[in-house]
């Protein structure tokens, strides 16, 4: 999936050139390298599920995270942010899904009352 994207943005289609021209994108391939290197799928070397310290990361126990939060935070400085997206798989979802956050502005919300509109209404500020 993330070969296609890179591949994708990085082409030289119109879309991906329009996408180049009229935004930023950061992309972090891995936020659990030193788990991976022993093995583990989810978790980082110490045992950690990373998405799980999303919200409150440790510098120390989830560096990781905490370095991605604190990029995020630098660049919402400087700039309005679009997107964040997080993809890997899941531990017991098959197939595609998407979760959102929930929105902090009073947003609508979808059918099953997830956010639609996260990021757009605040609830990105909320998680970086």
């Amino acid at each position: 999936l993330m070969q296609g994207i890179i591949s994708f943005l990085t082409g030289p289609s119109l879309e991906a050139k329009i996408l180049r021209d009229n935004f930023v994108f950061k992309i972090v391939p891995m936020l659990n390298p030193d788990g991976v290197i022993v093995g583990n799928h989810r978790t980082s070397l110490g045992g950690f599920d990373l998405n799980r310290h999303w919200k409150e990361p440790s510098r120390q126990l989830h560096p990781t995270i905490h370095a991605a939060k604190e990029m995020i935070r630098e660049l919402r400085m400087q700039r309005d942010v679009c997107l964040f997206a997080d993809l890997h798989g899941h531990s017991k979802k098959a197939n595609v899904f998407m979760y959102g956050t929930d929105s902090l502005g009073g947003g609508s919300s979808g059918p099953g009352g997830e956010s639609g509109d996260g990021a757009a209404s605040g609830g990105l500020a909320g998680w970086a």
